[in-house]
């Protein structure tokens, strides 16, 4: 029988990507572009989702250039949990002071709506409680109440569509209006079956989207994976040199694609401690920009500072919570590149290999005639919130802290700061773990995809921090394969996602 494929479609903070993934779940080719972002003042990061949608198109054309066309069966997105503006013509609508309409994407890590979050927790309101009782400005309801407050006229009166990106690019590639599940319970409040609560939205301010049934935020709703519209129209067919009708699955947030790719992994045969047990014994961790740790349950369990319960919003008919940690690579990259040797490393690695594996080779020989790599840095200590705490604090006002600096700036503090950062990035994740426990979730292994999961030194810390064994993925694109998984069930080649197995494994 010839192969069929199926394109998983990842749209990151910085890039966007393209694999075409076979039945087997197997990647066969991929591809990358990268996306701008701009800074408009301090705390404000937008994007355009034209540009977005155009890279999308790039990266798919590439990756399925030499199939052919009847032979991909099903696509399927993700992307950032940032919010999309639209006019009733389906127009961008500027998110910024400089009136820029092409740039009508605010993104997920966006603190620009701090004060309007902090008041939305003020409220109490019982929607609270599905977000670990704090409102926190990387979700999409303060940031819209800044829009109203700060836009109104350039913005908030023109705007008639707000979408997540990852139903833009639903809408974009079927003309369809209908939402995922995962995107509206996760960062927008919605709570199936009850549906949206308007005296939410009235609470705080927003009593206008109560219009027209919610029509700007969305009044249909479906599962991740589920078929939309008639599938690919004749214009994104033809923007994606693919053929019309092709089946696209409802989205997903990346974060939950890579925890839709991993979570339900046959491990069969590596022992691991939860090998015999249900799937929510396992703990996703989806490592790049920043880190989300997601965990799954039957019956929903509320998390202090941590997000969720979400019906449906990775895996249909089980329940969500979502802790996480607003900078890891990001605030990795900030201490290496700011620290006084970085030019050295620079020139250092760039004979032997990228800077990363040069800091963990000479980690290990700072250690080879002294403590171990794990007490080098016992005397540097590192507070990481430096872009506030997601969870399970829960306070994005929160800055980073450094203490037992040197006046030295030599390689060596550079990289024992490294490794401290390292370290106290591994002890949140020990911290979020401990509040899923107190709460009900019984976790016994890690699963770890995303690109900090190729740092050898970023995985051995936090098996060390949380005394947990950590499983890697044999096909290291996990978010892009659970982006293909939503093409596969939109396809009909499968009746449900729980019924898509994941190749994996490899345990450290």
């Amino acid at each position: 029988m010839a192969e069929v494929y199926y394109v998983g479609v990842d749209v990151g903070s910085a890039s966007v990507r393209a694999a075409l993934v076979t039945r087997a779940g197997l990647l066969e080719t991929a591809a990358e572009e990268p996306i701008s972002i701009w800074e408009p003042q301090s705390d404000h990061y937008v994007q355009s989702s034209a540009e977005i949608w155009d890279k999308c198109c790039t990266v798919v054309k590439r990756v399925t250039q030499n199939v052919e066309k009847s032979r991909v069966r099903g696509i399927g997105f993700d992307a950032t949990c940032s919010l999309v503006v639209l006019d009733q013509d389906f127009q961008p609508v500027p998110v910024s002071q400089d009136g820029d309409k092409q740039r009508n994407t605010v993104m997920w890590m966006d603190h620009r709506a701090e004060e309007q979050a902090a008041r939305i927790t003020n409220t109490g309101h019982r929607v609270l409680s599905r977000v670990g009782g704090v409102m926190s400005p990387e979700m999409q309801p303060p940031k819209l109440l800044w829009l109203k407050e700060n836009l109104r006229e350039s913005c908030w009166d023109k705007a008639a569509h707000f979408f997540d990106l990852p139903d833009f690019l639903s809408w974009k590639a079927t003309g369809s209006l209908t939402r995922s599940l995962c995107t509206l319970v996760c960062k927008w409040t919605y709570c199936p079956p009850d549906g949206w609560d308007a005296g939410f939205w009235s609470s705080i301010g927003l009593e206008d989207l109560l219009e027209n049934n919610f029509s700007k935020i969305g009044s249909a709703t479906c599962s991740p994976g589920s078929p939309l519209g008639g599938g690919l129209t004749q214009d994104a067919a033809a923007d994606l040199s693919l053929e019309a009708g092709t089946a696209v699955g409802a989205s997903l947030i990346d974060a939950h694609a890579g925890g839709l790719g991993m979570i339900g992994a046959d491990i069969k045969g590596f022992q691991l401690p939860c090998e015999d047990q249900p799937i929510s014994s396992r703990m996703v961790m989806i490592c790049g920009t920043s880190t989300c740790h997601m965990a799954i349950s039957e019956q929903p369990l509320f998390v202090p500072g941590v997000w969720g319960p979400c019906l449906s919003a990775m895996v249909p008919g089980m329940w969500l919570n979502e802790g996480g940690q607003s900078a890891t690579g990001r605030l990795i990259d900030h201490m290496v590149k700011g620290h006084g040797a970085y030019a050295q490393l620079q020139e250092q690695a760039r004979q032997r290999s990228n800077i990363y594996s040069y800091l963990n080779n000479h980690l290990s020989l700072m250690a080879a005639s002294g403590p171990t790599v794990d007490l080098l840095g016992s005397s540097l200590h590192v507070w990481p919130d430096f872009h506030g705490n997601r969870s399970p604090v829960a306070d994005p006002t929160l800055k980073g802290m450094v203490i037992g600096l040197p006046l030295s700036q030599t390689l060596d503090d550079l990289a024992l700061l490294y490794l401290a950062t390292v370290q106290a990035l591994a002890l949140g994740t020990l911290h979020i773990l401990e509040a899923m426990k107190e709460a009900g979730h019984d976790i016994r292994t890690l699963f770890l995809c995303g690109g900090l999961s190729k740092n050898s030194l970023f995985v051995q810390i936090h098996a060390n921090a949380t005394g947990l064994p950590v499983a890697l993925p044999d096909q290291v694109e996990a978010v892009l394969v659970g982006a293909a998984v939503l093409g596969a069930c939109a396809s009909q080649d499968y009746s449900t996602v729980q019924v898509i197995k994941v190749t994996l494994i490899l345990r450290l």
